[in-house]
């Protein structure tokens, strides 16, 4: 377990001091505390010294919780969720704040309390006011952290829109990984904002009233992040739709060139079924040049039907390349159609049928 504490007091610059020491005369002290789910016994030594509740301090590093407010009185415990470096993956900040001492605990090292204990240090005006207005300062950090990554998603929204439009074939990876980087940033930005809503509105002597002002500031950016929230979920949908709809413009000129074809080739078919019928009689059958004059009357008709599908706007004019790839690719499509049908057919009568029940039964987590 790793602890560290500073002292600040109007007009003097901060000082480091001993984490369970007394507390100063004047000033307050601010005491951050790296912790594990191995560290029941020096937590539980912490929380008497300090006159904090045991069962708090125990369930702050055990239990995975929500942002909240929880007042006991003597003391405020405010839950906030922060984000990460490595990865978008929010970890909990649980913060005790108490008259003259503000107690922060996490199990991982955190990048907001280091950002803000790095900044008080440098600048002690930045701890002016009390605990409650760091509190703050320090969930303003924590807030905009999250809002930072909404900018990235901006730009990666634009990379996937252009997948999207292009319906290439990792679209649905990149945007099922996307929703669940969203999804793991819902699940903390609105319980904080209803947090900060509460913290802001309350009538505790623990909260000044610049403390107040300034978790309003940070309600403000938490609302702001929610909505950010919301409209990139909305984003990623309308991103699927486009996907959608790009995919169904491609198997329409798929489905477009092969029958084109096939309406080319029918005539074709009649004609060489017709002189290949075993009958003595066939006209042209005796005639050294007759299989020439079938043969160009069966590239007149292919000419004239592919002239008429022209005229009528069915297809249109196309480069060899181009032409050759759709051909190429509805031909693909149209020969592993049977397997995959048969496939799907197996799948089912070989899957077991889901619980009804099982299905209707309420989530335990909160869903995306």
């Amino acid at each position: 377990m790793r602890q560290r504490a500073v002292h600040f007091e109007p007009g003097r610059c901060a000082v480091a001091v001993e984490p369970l020491g007394a507390l100063p005369e004047a000033g307050w002290v601010w005491i951050d505390i790296t912790a594990g789910r191995d560290d029941h016994d020096e937590l539980a030594e912490i929380a008497g010294q300090m006159g904090l509740d045991a069962l708090a301090v125990r369930d702050a590093v055990e239990d995975i919780d929500l942002p909240k407010v929880d007042d006991f009185g003597t003391f405020m415990l405010v839950v906030l969720h922060a984000l990460g470096d490595e990865r978008i993956e929010t970890y909990e900040l649980d913060c005790f704040l108490s008259e003259r001492r503000l107690v922060t605990i996490h199990e991982q090292r955190s990048p907001s309390v280091d950002a803000l204990w790095d900044g008080v240090l440098a600048r002690p005006e930045l701890a002016s006011g009390g605990p409650d207005e760091a509190l703050a300062r320090l969930a303003d950090v924590a807030t905009r952290r999250l809002v930072g990554v909404l900018d990235v998603f901006d730009d990666r929204n634009e990379e996937l829109i252009d997948r999207a439009l292009n319906a290439d074939a990792d679209f649905l990876i990149e945007i099922t990984a996307v929703r669940a980087d969203l999804a793991a940033l819902r699940r903390a930005v609105h319980p904080q904002r209803e947090a900060l809503d509460i913290l802001r509105h309350s009538i505790s002597p623990l909260v000044s009233d610049r403390g107040r002002r300034r978790l309003s500031d940070v309600f403000d950016t938490a609302s702001r992040a929610a909505q950010g929230v919301d409209g990139a979920r909305m984003a990623l949908a309308e991103s699927l739709d486009a996907y959608r709809g790009a995919e169904a413009r491609m198997a329409t000129e798929v489905t477009k060139v092969l029958t084109v074809y096939a309406a080319i080739m029918l005539p074709l078919s009649l004609v060489a079924g017709f002189f290949g019928m075993n009958f003595v009689e066939l006209p042209l059958l005796a005639n050294p040049a007759g299989w020439i004059i079938v043969v160009g009357f069966m590239a007149f008709i292919a000419l004239l039907s592919l002239g008429v599908f022209v005229s009528l706007g069915w297809t249109r004019r196309t480069s060899g390349r181009t032409a050759g790839a759709i051909l190429g690719r509805g031909l693909v499509e149209a020969a592993r159609a049977p397997a995959q049908l048969v496939g799907a057919v197996f799948e089912i009568s070989t899957m077991p049928m889901r619980s009804v029940a099982g299905a209707r039964r309420p989530k335990q987590t909160t869903d995306d």
